[in-house]
């Protein structure tokens, strides 16, 4: 080998090892992290092994729990469990350290592993690690100690950990539904209030269907529910307690025309009702019952809803010849028209980030749901179909849940209605399954 070949191998040699030393500080540096505000996005490849428990019972557990989490992160379309059948080390060897190279090999990037175990008291204690499997860091760990019927709500808090460490935003798992269940023919449709958690576990009929119930909506506290209910024909507000299942009439309002919402503080309620032949915007005080009007204006006006600092409502009105949607001051003052595009617009909801307008729209005899900037631009439309409506918000502003209804039986006169979810990008729309048919759904805020 002459002097010149040795030299020009030694060189490349060195400029392999450096570039092998660089990439590993790159890993080591780089934060695993997921943009969630790209429009597609690859789900993140993750390992969640079953938790270790010291009893049989603690291992159910342990395993349960894992289920859980790695349901709700599948779910979300931002990331892919791997199938426990390609683990290379146990989960019991995961005690120690994980062997990040038999993780790298199933391309796992992120690794859950923890420990299940029920205390002498009967609580149950959970422990977890979420680890960067490429920068071999740890990026999260955790303990939990709850009464074991609460261990869902422990994986879907696990989950959230998970979502909000990789994601940079607040997760929406440790959350509930509460929506319309309805069964029977058109003409003899039962509707009953019901309630279950994001992933549909826990489901529960708060009402009997003895009566027609509408638009339920939670408190910002998330242990009451304002719903619509029908009384011998004359429309009832109703707040429901979840924590003693009781039922307060807030009201009888014969004018009603849409159920009303919360303000972000809790202490009042807007709607909508028809005084005197004409619908316009009013504000309740719980304290006092005391009613405010917003609006005065000869259109309908119906629908509203506060922007999440309850300085702002939106609505819709056909004050402009057609249906739109409008924001005006908390007070009244101020009213501006924000959408503009072909056909009409209704069932505004304010996102919990404040940044954009969820709604419902009808043009050309298809439906759809969308979402439009506080000042009406930059509109955009994620979902079609034959009759969708209802948005609402998940408490972190990125998914979207709606009621999608489609025409059913022989004659297409019945009809069949199910919830479903979707990206604010537009994509990872999915089913919610619920027992029976399904609308008018919505998201509560994160449970304190």
């Amino acid at each position: 080998m002459t002097p010149h070949r040795r030299h020009f191998i030694a060189k490349a040699v060195w400029a392999l090892a450096a570039a092998w030393c660089l990439l590993g500080v790159t890993n080591a540096a780089a934060e695993l992290r997921i943009d969630i505000t790209q429009g597609t996005v690859e789900p993140l490849p993750i390992a969640v092994t079953d938790l270790v428990g010291g009893t049989p019972q603690a291992t159910q557990f342990g395993r349960d729990i894992s289920q859980v989490v790695a349901a709700d992160l599948e779910r979300s379309g931002l990331f892919k469990p791997l199938d426990s059948r390609a683990f290379i080390q146990t989960a019991a060897a995961l005690n120690v350290l994980p062997r990040f190279g038999d993780w790298r090999v199933i391309n796992a990037q992120a690794l859950m592993h923890g420990r299940a175990d029920v205390l002498a008291d009967g609580r149950l204690k959970i422990e977890f690690r979420l680890w960067d499997v490429v920068a071999e860091q740890q990026m999260v760990g955790r303990a939990y100690t709850s009464t074991t019927g609460n261990w869902r709500r422990v994986a879907h808090i696990i989950a959230d950990a998970i979502y909000e460490r990789i994601t940079g935003e607040t997760g929406y798992f440790d959350t509930q539904l509460v929506y319309i269940s309805e069964s029977g023919p058109a003409d003899r449709r039962i509707k009953r209030l019901a309630i279950m958690d994001q992933d549909g576990a826990n489901h529960q009929f708060l009402t009997k269907g003895n009566e027609l119930v509408l638009t339920p909506r939670f408190s910002p506290n998330r242990r009451e529910i304002t719903f619509l209910s029908y009384f011998q024909r004359s429309p009832r507000v109703y707040i429901f307690d979840l924590d003693t299942g009781r039922q307060e009439i807030l009201g009888e309002f014969p004018g009603m025309t849409f159920a009303p919402r919360f303000s972000p503080d809790g202490k009042a309620v807007i709607m909508s009702m028809a005084q005197d032949g004409n619908t316009d915007i009013y504000q309740m005080d719980l304290r006092t019952r005391v009613s405010k009007r917003l609006t005065n204006h000869s259109a309908i006006d119906t629908s509203p809803d506060f922007s999440p600092d309850g300085r702002q409502v939106v609505f819709d009105s056909d004050r402009g010849g057609t249906q739109q949607l409008y924001v005006m001051d908390a007070d009244g003052r101020n009213v501006k028209r924000i959408s503009y595009g072909a056909g009409r617009y209704a069932t505004p909801v304010w996102s919990p980030r404040g940044d954009l307008i969820a709604f419902t729209k009808i043009a050309n005899g298809r439906f759809y749901i969308g979402v439009m900037g506080v000042n009406g631009g930059a509109e955009r439309l994620l979902a079609e179909g034959f009759l969708v409506e209802g948005p609402t918000w998940s408490p972190n502003g990125r998914v979207l849940i709606y009621f999608r209804e489609v025409p059913s039986g022989k004659d297409g006169k019945d009809t069949r209605s199910r919830l479903y979810s979707i990206d604010l990008t537009g994509y990872n729309e999915r089913e919610m399954v619920t027992p029976l048919d399904a609308s008018d759904p919505a998201w509560s805020p994160l449970i304190p």
